[in-house]
């Protein structure tokens, strides 16, 4: 009886804490691949100019009829705004059909955080992409040339895979929250994600080193330092 109480205290330790592995391995395999198409993919020039990635991992499900959305993502920052990649933050996103409607199927949404003040935006216990922080649809391809102004001047700038197909999606609408409960079974305490994403005050864990590895081969250099 010892044992198997044993047992089921280290499961119930270890589970949360594999559970919050396999997202951020999800989040890892969707950047490689996405990255390794750089035709059909993000323009390098723009990540290079990113302060921040979001990446939601298989999880986004667009509902029938009303469009509801729901996903866990995660959320990694330059240190100090141009700097190396530190440590993930972890996140849930909600709301409409972000302008189009796949019905029922996964989707793996990757975004780029442009400059800063849209990062400190993030940071918010609770905030709606297109009011609170400028959202457009990312320009796809070897090269942001094509891009508009109102892409150039987005804070947000998103994409999905769905099915093979790869293309810009503005999220605004969408309603981006702090996870504070997978954040502490992640680090095993509670952190803030100001601390984690703006302060550096928190190691990378073990678990995020190889998605840490994959943004620095893609981009080792760039941002924008904060103020």
């Amino acid at each position: 009886m010892k044992k198997l109480i044993f047992v089921f205290l280290l499961l119930a330790i270890c589970v949360p804490a594999f559970a919050d592995e396999t997202q951020l391995q999800k989040s890892t395999n969707v950047l490689n691949e996405i990255m390794r198409t750089p035709d059909q993919g993000i323009p390098s020039e723009l990540l290079n100019n990113a302060v921040c990635v979001g990446i939601i991992p298989s999880e986004l499900k667009f509902a029938f009829g009303f469009g509801g959305t729901y996903g866990r993502g995660v959320l990694v920052c330059r240190r100090g705004g141009n700097g190396v990649w530190g440590a993930p933050s972890m996140f849930t996103v909600g709301g409409g059909s972000f302008g189009f409607q796949i019905g029922g199927t996964s989707t793996d949404v990757v975004f780029l955080v442009m400059n800063p003040e849209g990062m400190k935006t993030l940071v918010q216990d609770s905030v709606k992409l297109g009011a609170e922080a400028s959202a457009a649809a990312g320009p796809v391809g070897r090269s942001a040339q094509g891009a508009t102004d109102a892409q150039l001047h987005a804070e947000i700038l998103s994409y999905s895979r769905s099915q093979g197909l790869f293309a810009g999606v503005s999220l605004s609408g969408a309603v981006v929250k702090q996870d504070e409960d997978d954040n502490q079974k992640l680090y095993g305490r509670k952190v803030t994600a100001k601390q984690i994403l703006i302060d550096g005050t928190v190691r990378t864990p073990r678990a995020a080193q190889p998605l840490d590895s994959a943004l620095t081969k893609y981009s080792p250099k760039g941002g924008q330092a904060f103020n």
